[in-house]
């Protein structure tokens, strides 16, 4: 869906109540080649959620990056996650480098407001930028651009959704 915020066409991304990604037919597999993947994004108040599980609280929901190396997502990857906890929305630098996961915090943001985004390819690492906040985390692949595809939206891991979550991305 696409809706005017700040100015600018963005696409509304909806994660469904009981589900955990948008429509992934609907959105189709978009092939990349990045040196660095910009844009912006803003949550409304529907990403202020509470899981089933209170261990589950503090996983880390997956906002918008790209597979790499060209290889499949969980082997190598990098993105931005989500979550809410510890009454705040974060946002995290959350890579797969030969199959080991990492992640880190990189800042706490507000509902409603607008964030640029940066995922900068650098040699040996990934800089992940919110609003010129960095964080690195290492980059196992070998090729001199990210080679894959984009990654969407995605919710938890062991839950779904508590209800529906909108998510608003202007590529820039």
């Amino acid at each position: 869906m696409l809706r005017n915020f700040a100015g600018e066409i963005v696409i509304q991304f909806m994660i469904a109540t009981t589900d955990i990604s948008p429509d992934p037919i609907a959105i189709g597999l978009k092939t990349i080649e990045y040196s660095e993947l910009k844009f912006s994004v803003k949550f409304d108040s529907t990403a202020i959620y509470l899981n089933k599980e209170t261990d589950n609280q503090e996983d880390v929901n997956k906002l918008y990056g790209f597979s790499d190396n060209n290889a499949q997502h969980q082997q190598f990857s990098a993105r931005f996650g989500w979550n809410w906890a510890r009454g705040a929305l974060r946002l995290y630098a959350y890579v797969y480098n030969n199959g080991e996961r990492d992640f880190k915090e990189i800042t706490s943001i507000q509902i409603g407001s607008e964030y640029n985004c940066s995922l900068k390819i650098s040699e040996g690492r990934y800089i992940f930028s919110v609003n010129n906040v960095t964080m690195e985390l290492p980059r196992g692949s070998t090729t001199a651009k990210a080679i894959g595809y984009k990654l969407y939206p995605y919710f938890g891991g062991d839950e779904p959704a508590p209800h529906d979550i909108n998510i608003w991305i202007q590529e820039k």
